[in-house]
């Protein structure tokens, strides 16, 4: 469960947002401007708020003196955004190795091959970063994000370089492996289809304000409706 009270300013946009999130995948949907991707930031702890409340299973996210959010590395925090960024000098297994400092090397390996073969990508780990195309990176980067196995996973729109089928294929292995493993998920998206594919729990927000919360069917019910509509034959 992720109890949050966010409260940030970016010029003249403004933030708000105080929610429970019960479910284990939570997809937070709206337009382009709405705040999707300040939100995820300010829970990685990427950004400053001006104000900040964030419980994950009870433990504080945020620093309770400041009410500022803690360095991403002290809360099992992962975030994976639309752009991989790789780091291109290393290979593709340097890369998902990345944050497993506390492995020793064999178990370094296999974690790295696992994570490759869950987001269907076990073929690219011989190659270097600089050599994939944006698919592929997308692929190497959430691999990246699910090695050190964190308790929250923030996805911002990460499969935008992949076709609809691929990006369908790979939700329902990642919920699966997510939903084993406990990880609580926020994936933030400005496609209904990724919420009504996975049955998620919605956070429709607009203008930085949290306007519904619930199931997909009843929240995207009006968006469900609009894409049947452009489906059907003129």
């Amino acid at each position: 469960m992720l109890e949050l009270a966010l409260h940030a300013r970016r010029g003249a946009f403004r933030l708000d947002v105080e929610c429970c999130l019960a479910s284990a995948w939570t997809v937070v949907f709206g337009p382009s401007g709405a705040g999707k991707s300040t939100l995820l930031r300010l829970l990685a702890g990427l950004d400053q708020p001006e104000r900040a409340m964030i419980l994950l299973d009870g433990q504080p996210l945020t620093d309770s003196a400041r009410k500022l959010a803690l360095k991403p590395g002290r809360r099992r925090t992962a975030m994976v955004a639309q752009q991989p960024a790789l780091f291109p000098h290393l290979g593709v297994a340097a890369n998902v190795a990345f944050g497993l400092h506390s492995l020793d090397r064999p178990s370094r390996i296999r974690r790295v091959e696992e994570m490759l073969e869950l987001v269907d990508a076990r073929d690219l780990l011989h190659r270097r970063a600089q050599h994939l195309s944006g698919g592929e990176a997308q692929r190497v980067a959430l691999a990246r994000a699910l090695a050190p196995l964190p308790r929250l996973l923030l996805l911002d729109e990460p499969f935008s370089a992949l076709d609809g089928v691929a990006c369908d294929a790979l939700l329902v292995r990642l919920q699966g492996w997510l939903t084993e493993h406990r990880v609580q998920t926020v994936l933030a998206t400005h496609d209904a289809t990724d919420a009504l594919a996975t049955g998620a729990e919605v956070a429709l927000l607009r203008d930085g304000r949290l306007t519904a919360l619930g199931p997909a069917e009843a929240v995207l019910a009006a968006e469900r409706q609009r894409l049947l509509r452009r489906l059907r034959p003129v």
